[in-house]
């Protein structure tokens, strides 16, 4: 049952709001990815949001919002704060709505992303780089939107951007030639998700929607397992277009309602998930575009010859990141491992440790002796890429067995974090 004052959008305003987009966001394909088609045994559809000029969905949203906007409130101008995909689609609506708009961005935002930001906005937008985290960014937008009348364009907790994020859903249920059993969406803060889901509720109710968050920040999930929304103290950020600290009231409402199931995925699987996609497919994918292909795994047994969309939100990744990127995934895949190793002060304990104690397949990637060392025994931090996981257990035991172990890093995050 609807709460009397939970907002949910209408088929008529999602309609207006495709009607609205026409010639701003493009109608992106719909295709079957053949190699996931194969190895599920099922139907598997991307809806390429990835292709849009913006390289992701939100162009959708930032338009339909900013058009709405009244005459006075054009003039007087807007304010966003984004570190990512909202910015570029709201620089962009400001140069074709020829809006003044200005965009908080963090220190830490990659100069890559805040040239795409000035490129889409032109003489429209003014960027301003403000904080070392997007909390601090968001509050300096809002001080100064307040000080100045400007109106906020929220990047997913209000209905105009709600619905122009539902025309995805339309477009899907548009193009589609069979009856689709499942949706995979990612969910950062809910602006996709919910007005996908909406228009689902309204076309095709008996479709699945499944929302998928990392697992470093379940903040949907966790509102959702709570009933209310929690924000959350602490996330990882590193699939920054879908982590969030507190999801949108808006869109908590309806996800509560209409979502199937929510679930999260660990980081280093999405990671595997990108380079899969761009060796397997040559699709460049940003960490929050492959969240919902990496969801398939975990429900391989439902899927089986059912038709599945995957809704592949952006491609905003940043190249610098790629080898952490490479890190992760192996990490996850229980291949890449660090060590402390203690070498006895001999001649010939280093040869002993490459020759005797590593298999013909270990690969050495780091390497670092410690700063401290005594009489007997010499330390080194040192990384290890094997080429099967089940390498592991014998490679520790050679290494107790002839005293080279000192201790195993992995699972000590405080220490691990400076190695990755």
């Amino acid at each position: 049952m609807q709460s009397k004052n939970t907002y949910f959008p209408s088929l008529e305003n999602v309609k207006a709001a495709a009607s609205n987009l026409k010639g701003v966001a493009s109608i992106t394909p719909l295709s079957q990815n053949v190699q996931n088609s194969k190895k599920f045994g099922a139907n598997i559809l991307f809806k390429r949001e990835d292709l849009q000029v913006v390289r992701s969905y939100k162009i959708r949203g930032a338009y339909n919002k900013m058009s709405s906007l009244s005459t006075a409130q054009r003039e007087k101008g807007i304010v966003c704060a984004s570190a990512g995909n909202h910015a570029q689609g709201v620089a962009l609506s400001c140069k074709l709505l020829q809006i003044k708009g200005t965009i908080y961005m963090p220190s830490p935002t990659p100069n890559q992303k805040i040239e795409q930001v000035k490129m889409f906005g032109e003489d429209f937008i003014e960027v301003v780089i403000e904080g070392d985290t997007f909390d601090d960014a968001y509050h300096a937008s809002i001080v100064a939107c307040e000080a100045e009348d400007k109106t906020f364009i929220h990047p997913f907790n209000d209905e105009k951007v709600i619905e122009g994020q539902a025309t995805v859903g339309l477009e899907i249920l548009n193009q589609a030639s069979v009856k689709i059993d499942y949706v995979f969406v990612a969910v950062g803060g809910g602006g996709l998700s919910s007005g996908l889901s909406a228009v689902f509720k309204h076309l095709s109710p008996e479709t699945n929607i499944i929302g998928i968050e990392p697992e470093g920040a379940p903040s949907m999930k966790t509102s959702i397992t709570h009933k209310k929304v929690i924000a959350l103290d602490k996330i990882d950020a590193f699939i920054d277009g879908a982590a969030v600290k507190r999801v949108g009231d808006l869109n908590f409402d309806i996800c509560l309602q209409n979502l199937s199931d929510m679930i999260t995925i660990p980081e280093g699987k999405v990671c595997q998930t990108i380079l899969d996609l761009y060796n397997k497919d040559a699709i460049v994918v940003e960490p929050a575009g492959a969240l919902s292909i990496a969801a398939l795994d975990s429900y391989a047994d439902e899927i089986r010859g059912k038709n599945v969309v995957c809704i592949v939100s952006g491609s905003n990744n940043d190249i610098t990141r790629t080898a952490e990127i490479k890190e992760r995934a192996l990490l996850f895949a229980n291949l890449k491992h660090y060590f402390i190793i203690k070498f006895p002060q001999r001649a010939g304990a280093l040869k002993e440790f490459l020759v005797d104690i590593l298999g013909p397949n270990d690969d050495i990637t780091h390497f670092e002796y410690t700063k401290k060392t005594n009489r007997e025994n010499g330390a080194a931090v040192v990384g290890l890429q094997l080429k099967s996981s089940s390498d592991l257990a014998p490679l520790v035991a050679k290494m107790k067995e002839n005293n080279f172990y000192g201790d195993y890093l992995n699972d000590k995050p405080d220490l691990f974090q400076f190695l990755v």
